[in-house]
């Protein structure tokens, strides 16, 4: 019976995913550039290391496989969080191509059709590609011409928010037909936030509006004393 042999790995194998810092950098002299980008020049590293410490800030290698490789001399902990944010924010802007599908009879009525393109228009408003079906049955399969008109129809009334990207063509029983929006999905997100932070501003004006109370007028004193005997005698 084969034994199974248990693979140890090696501690000191590692896969290094950051650059090499102040004492891993293990080669005799670097291609220093300063902390503005400025060009040193080649220097010992021990020369750069000390530049560095004066400096306090990192040697950082960042072209180790120039000759010689160039480090460069910064706050390594900033450059770190910078780079993390900007992944981040990366992350965030990813557009994800998305296709949607709406599908469709040849002889659809008016109110379907207007539901159906309202659900297109919904999608190329979001940045998404819509890919359009036909589906023909029984004798319509004949008349495919009904099915062509339609989707040039439908492509004519979101003219505005997308394109054709791939022409109806015949798809077995189907015809198929791929709309493009003319915003990029990032354009739509970022007007889908701009549009909420706005509505939240009109919000707040609102009830600012709402909150303020205008202070009642006083009421005005009317004089009832009664006159003096002298001033009634005259």
């Amino acid at each position: 019976m084969p034994t199974a042999v248990q693979t140890i790995p090696d501690p000191k194998e590692h896969h290094i995913s950051e650059p090499r810092i102040n004492d891993r950098i293990r080669v005799p002299e670097v291609r220093l550039v300063g902390p503005n980008g400025e060009q040193v020049g080649i220097v010992r590293v021990e020369v750069a290391l000390q530049l560095a410490a004066d400096a306090d800030l990192d040697l950082v290698e960042v072209a180790p496989m120039a000759r010689p490789p160039v480090a460069k001399l910064m706050d390594f902990g900033k450059f770190k969080y910078e780079a993390a944010m900007k992944a981040r924010e990366a992350r965030k802007n990813q557009v994800n191509t998305v296709i949607k599908e709406i599908k469709l009879r040849p002889k659809i009525d008016p109110h379907d059709y207007a539901t159906k393109k309202g659900h297109v228009e919904r999608f190329l408003k979001a940045g998404d590609k819509v890919k359009v079906t036909i589906m023909f049955r029984g004798r319509e399969q004949s008349r495919p011409e009904l099915g062509f008109r339609l989707l040039q129809r439908l492509a004519e009334d979101v003219t505005e928010l997308g394109f054709v990207e791939s022409s109806p063509k015949q798809d077995g029983r189907n015809m198929i037909m791929v709309l493009g929006p003319t915003k990029k999905k990032s354009e739509a997100k970022a007007e889908q936030r701009r549009r909420r932070e706005d509505d939240k501003g009109d919000d707040h004006a609102e009830k600012t509006r709402d909150d303020v109370v205008p202070a009642a007028s006083a009421p005005s004193v009317t004089n009832t004393a009664p006159q003096s005997a002298a001033g009634a005698s005259a």
